[in-house]
Parts: C-alpha cells; structure tokens; sequence
C-alpha cells in the first residue's frame, strides 16, 4: 500500500504549527488555540502520549484528556483525515484552522550529531521535511522544552514557546493591590468631594478620570504631609468611594501581639481582618512577613472573635534539595517536616510579651496551655485529598502557592464552603516546579482573575523585616 500524501493546508497566509509532547501534556486545549492557524501532530507525538497516559498524575490524566480529544476528532472526519480535520465545531468557533496528523513515513536525514532514534530529533526531522514540502508557508515547532527549541534553531527552523498557558507576558504588569496617588489628585478630584464617618472610619466620594482606573479593594495611599492610606469601596464611571484604614502599625490595634511594619503590612492586615473580603492574596519575596500576618490575624479571628472554626493550613510538598524519601506516620505527621515556615511563625506568636515575669500568659505553664490551644485549632492538611472536600467556617492558608498550577488552584478555592476565607500567600521569584513559570503560576493566575472582585483583595508585600542580614543577602547573593 502506498503512503497516502496529505494535501497542503490553506492558504500561505496561515501558518502550520508542529506540536511537541510537552505542549499536549501541559494543556490539553492546545489543539484549538492557534485560531485561523493550522496544527500538526507528528506520530512520535502520538507515541509519547501513549507512553505517558498511565498513573495518577496530573500529566498522565492530560494524556489520557488529549487521547480522548484526538479519539473523538478523528472519529467523526471521515475518510477526510489527509485533507485535514476542521477544528471550527470542536473547538466552538475559537480555532478556524485544521488538524493535521502524520499518514506517511517521513526520513529526513538529519545532522550525524543528532541520533534519530531520539523522539525528539525524529520530531525535527518532520518539521525539515514539512518545510521542504511547503515551503510557502512558515512551518514552527511549538514546545516548552528550552533544549528542543534550541535545536531546532540551531538546524535554521522556527520554534516557539507555548505562550497561551501565561496570563502575563511581563510580571512587572501583575496587579500590585495598591497604588500611589499623583501630587495634583485632591486638586483634580477633590471638587464636590463628599465625607462622612461610619464605625470610626472616614468614607470620601470623589469624582475625577483617575477613578475609572481604581478596582475595588484597592490601596491608594499619599505621602505628602500628612500622609493619606484608603481602600477603594466602590467604583462608579467617575467616581469613587475611599475609606480610611484601621492603623495596624500602632500597638494599640496589635493583632495577636503583632503590629504591621511597613505601609503594604498595614494593607495586608486590613484585608485579612475584614470579614468581608472572603480571598485574600499575598506575595512577597522571603521574609516580608506573609505567614506571620496570616497566623496573627486567623488566630485573633478563631480564638478570640470566634468567627472562623479552625484553621486549615496546606502547602505543596515541593523538595528545595534532594529528596529524603518516604516519610512515617499520618497525614499530619507526613506533612510536618513540610511545615517548618509554621513552626517558626508559632515560636513567635507564642513568644512570652514579658520575659521571666509571667507577662500576659500567666508564666511557663500558661504559654503551654496557650501553644496546646493553638496547635489543637490548626490543622495541617495535604494538598492530595483536597478533591470532594468542603470547609465550612474555616480559614485555609495555602502556602508556597507559586507551585501550583492554575486547575490546582481552582480545584483548592473551589473546596472553600459558607464562611470560609482563602489566603494564599507566595513568591513568585521561588518557583520549585518545572513546568511553571512567573507568568504561568497558578498564583500569579488567580490574582490577575480575582482582581476588582468585591470580595477578594490582594497586596504585594515588598519591604523584608527578618533581619539586617537577611535584607542584604537577598540584594547581594
């Protein structure tokens, strides 16, 4: 039987896009994301993919998502599969293009320095052939592997990346949470101002061009003399509602001992003590305070406003060096190892006030009654059994959030149950997980979404308070 000869796709105006693996397996959706674009699907793509669809990871169920996604186009084409599946019903309207799989054996010589029984390289040898048969056309290898892109450069091919998986192009664009106001604001927004007091805080409603750029939740701050700190309550065309802040930097409005440091501090503590924002988001490099606010202000919130039931705490078991393997015990005491950013945060906030007097804990014996009554209201969960889950009156902490993925994070927020506050707290410079970029970090996902929701805040934390040492080395090293 003669190798069936697939038909040049469209017009030369469209270009015809080579899917590595790696895409597939990263997003599933990938086959209907290049919209008037054709795509191809080498056969050694097929074999990865068979080679990758069995476990219980979250690759291998991507795997098994695009076998069923290719099963189903192919299925319903016909004896059309030369000519190219159109992708315009399945994928709703969203890709116009075509779908192209290999139907003939393809051997292109490639470079003696690349061995061809390398999936890979078997791979570029298509992308070379598909070029010198189109070559009216431009012929790109998508992949998120930096090495096959290299590669495939380095033999005069194009290559991308895989960018629709990114929020953002730039995370100097993520929204911050807060901003400053220009020097001539009150001059241009302060005409008809209005003012009132409500539960020892001033509300302003201002009206000027500046307001169609505020979002709801949002910070703005003046340093003039004397300095003006506001959360934005509302936003209406031109006009806005302001509120002054509870000053969390005086000892007087301490929470848990703790009083905030800097201005974005002073933020964060407003958005984690107010029952009416139901996510709050917060990054920051190491040592900037982001555990420490969230413990101070849920142990205030469950042990003396009794506004939450518990606290829930969840990480994602990432290693920083080698793995040490297996770990003994239970959930909890698998995960403890895991938790030392807890541990130290505790030592802190049960730290006696007043030294060898007694203090405020009634001496040694009250600060263990104290850490029991703490230790029995937290609960440290993993990640693997959050799936079906539903917390109800719970405050849930998600740690080191910058390793998760998007659907991970979905799946996290969405277990959250009637009077349940989320926090997410993570540096998105400290990404442990492969795949995973700033731009595509299900945190830096989740605040781009979540921005302007009346219920939802978010601030980045920038000034570090560990310690002189601490502050220079991170500048230096």
């Amino acid at each position: 039987m003669a190798p069936r000869k697939p038909t040049a796709p469209a017009p030369a105006t469209t270009k015809l896009f080579v899917l590595d693996t790696n895409v597939l397996m990263h997003d599933p959706t990938s086959l209907f994301r290049f919209e008037e674009h054709d795509v191809y699907v080498p056969m050694m793509t097929l074999e990865e993919l068979d080679n990758n669809k069995k476990g219980m990871s979250e690759i291998a169920r991507n795997a098994r998502q695009v076998t069923r996604t290719l099963d189903d186009l192919v299925s319903h084409c016909g004896d059309q599969i030369d000519h190219g599946i159109p992708l315009t019903a399945p994928s709703k309207g969203l890709a116009t293009g075509r779908l192209f799989l290999q139907t003939e054996a393809i051997n292109t010589p490639l470079p003696p320095s690349l061995p061809s029984s390398k999936y890979d390289n078997q791979i570029l040898g298509v992308i070379l052939f598909l070029q010198l048969k189109f070559p009216g056309r431009g012929v790109i290898l998508v992949s998120k592997d930096i090495n096959m892109r290299i590669k495939a450069r380095a033999l005069g091919l194009l290559a991308e990346d895989y960018f629709n998986d990114k929020v953002l192009e730039d995370t100097d664009l993520l929204y911050a949470g807060s901003r400053e106001l220009p020097g001539n604001f009150w001059d241009t927004h302060g005409t008809g101002m209005e003012s009132w007091k409500k539960d020892s805080r001033t509300g302003y409603r201002i009206t000027g061009p500046l307001c169609r750029e505020f979002l709801q939740n949002e910070f703005v701050y003046d340093l003039n003399d004397p300095p003006f700190e506001a959360i934005v309550r509302e936003v209406s065309g031109n006009s806005a509602v302001l509120e002054t802040l509870v000053d969390y930097t005086q000892q007087k409005h301490a929470v848990w001992g703790i009083a905030a440091r800097n201005r974005e501090q002073n933020f964060a503590l407003n958005l984690l003590m107010d029952p009416e924002i139901d996510f709050v988001s917060l990054l920051g490099q190491a040592g900037t305070g982001k555990t420490l606010l969230t413990l101070a202000s849920a142990l205030t919130q469950v042990l003396d406003q009794k506004r939450y039931a518990e606290i829930i705490m969840t990480r994602v078991t990432v290693p920083v060096g080698e793995d040490i393997g297996f770990l003994p015990g239970t959930e909890e005491e698998k995960m403890t190892p895991w938790m030392g950013a807890l541990e130290d945060n505790l030592d802190v906030l049960n730290k006696n006030e007043d030294e060898g007097t007694g203090g405020a804990y009634g001496g040694e014996w009250g600060r263990a009654a104290t850490r029991d009554l703490i230790r029995s209201r937290i609960k440290v969960k993993s990640l693997n059994f959050m799936r079906g889950r539903t917390f109800i009156q719970k405050f849930l902490i998600i740690d080191e959030a910058q390793n998760l993925t998007p659907k991970q994070m979905k799946t996290l927020i969405t277990r959250a149950g009637p009077g349940t506050k989320v926090v997410c707290l993570g540096n998105i410079a400290q990404i442990d997980t492969p795949y995973l970029t700033e731009g595509s970090s299900g945190i830096t996902y989740v605040v781009d979404r979540m921005k302007g929701w009346p219920h939802a805040g978010h601030i980045t934390l920038q000034r570090g308070e560990r310690s002189r040492l601490a502050d220079f080395a991170s500048e230096v090293l």
